[in-house]
């Protein structure tokens, strides 16, 4: 569908096609959204939003390859203007966290998205923030808990390379593989392994798995 003066030109990223078939059919119903492209992972996202064409991104927040935070990361890292909406299955709040530290404009769980992806979109495109009843609960609890304690949000202790090693790791990837997917040696594998153990205080791939899971790297 060609879009027409006024309309928000959206990018959809998701792995699963029928989930971007759903959504793609809720926004093209409405007169000012169109969905102008797709993508099946973080990866393809950032390189489609660096054409200028796309005026809003909903990214999935668990893909291959990349995941939604990690894209957000880079369309901000590469000056990509670009808003973003994230969806998610869970009601998670470190999800949450990450997105709005990653930039996005709001949360959008994928249970309600037939309720709420519409007013979402249109806020976002307004500049403002969209946030689900349980989001803004979190967000008080957490503003309530800092301000206790006078602790900002830590910003993450990875690098985005050690980032997406331990999403590798996470989902079964062996040291060679990583190696592949990333074009880099295998001893350079280990020793990023061998640091991000060290840095998150952890012993093996199981405590890596979890923390990937609680960082919104990857879905449980």
């Amino acid at each position: 569908m060609n879009p027409v003066a006024g309309q928000t030109r959206i990018l959809l990223a998701d792995d699963h096609t029928l989930v971007r078939r759903g959504l793609r059919l809720i926004l093209d119903g409405e007169p000012d959204l169109v969905v102008v492209a797709e993508a099946a992972d973080g990866a393809e996202a950032v390189e489609l939003a660096a054409t200028g064409d796309i005026d809003l991104a909903v990214l999935d927040i668990a893909m291959p390859r990349m995941t939604g935070l990690q894209a957000a990361r880079e369309m901000a890292r590469r000056g990509i203007r670009t808003r973003i909406l994230m969806l998610s299955m869970y009601d998670n709040e470190q999800y949450f966290f990450e997105a709005l530290k990653a930039g996005a404009s709001g949360y959008v769980l994928k249970s309600v998205a037939d309720r709420d992806l519409i007013e979402a979109c249109r806020a976002a495109t307004r500049g403002e923030p969209f946030l689900y009843p349980g989001a803004v609960a979190a967000l008080i609890r957490d503003y309530l808990e800092r301000n206790r304690l006078g602790k900002p949000i830590p910003e993450s202790i990875l690098t985005p390379r050690e980032e997406e090693i331990v999403k590798l790791i996470a989902e079964g990837s062996s040291a060679r593989e990583i190696a592949d997917v990333l074009v880099i040696s295998v001893k350079t594998v280990d020793r990023h392994r061998a640091n991000i153990l060290q840095k998150l205080g952890m012993r093996d791939r199981l405590a890596l798995t979890r923390f990937a899971i609680r960082a919104g790297l990857v879905e449980p």
